[in-house]
């Protein structure tokens, strides 16, 4: 007496849920390296050039102090007037001493403002200071 049945098992297609979850987690992954890569930069500013100047290695909470031509300051997508920009960083040296900041003034933006910004760190106490320009060929 044979009690087993004689059934042919379906063959296991191309499983579609397990690829939609791992193409999920890829793009999940890959948008959050996105936003931790990417420069604060303003698209309408246009840096100095320079001979010298070096590829620095990025600091994970540096500051960039974006400076208009009008001297406007933007930080964080914000517009900061001289007295909101002095206010962040103060809070910035209360939370963090040593906290480094990128200065990104516009190629067109007269001294006066960049002398402004720069007396701005120094009241706040910001010592670890650069900025950013870009080489003569780029």
């Amino acid at each position: 007496m044979n009690f087993r049945r004689q059934s042919k098992r379906a063959s296991v297609g191309f499983q579609l849920a397990p690829m939609i979850d791992i193409m999920f987690l890829l793009l999940c992954f890959f948008i959050a390296a996105q936003i931790y890569a990417q420069w604060e930069t303003e698209i309408d500013i246009t840096v100095p050039t320079a001979e010298t100047g070096e590829y620095p290695s990025r600091l994970p909470s540096e500051i960039i102090i974006n400076l208009r031509a009008d001297g406007t300051h933007v930080v964080n997508q914000r517009e900061l007037d001289h007295q909101e920009l002095q206010d962040l960083l103060e809070q910035i040296v209360a939370l963090y001493p040593g906290q480094p900041v990128v200065i990104r003034a516009d190629l067109q933006t007269p001294y006066e403002y960049l002398i402004r910004t720069l007396d701005l760190c120094r009241q706040s106490d910001l010592w670890n200071i650069s900025f950013a320009t870009k080489e003569p060929n780029s």
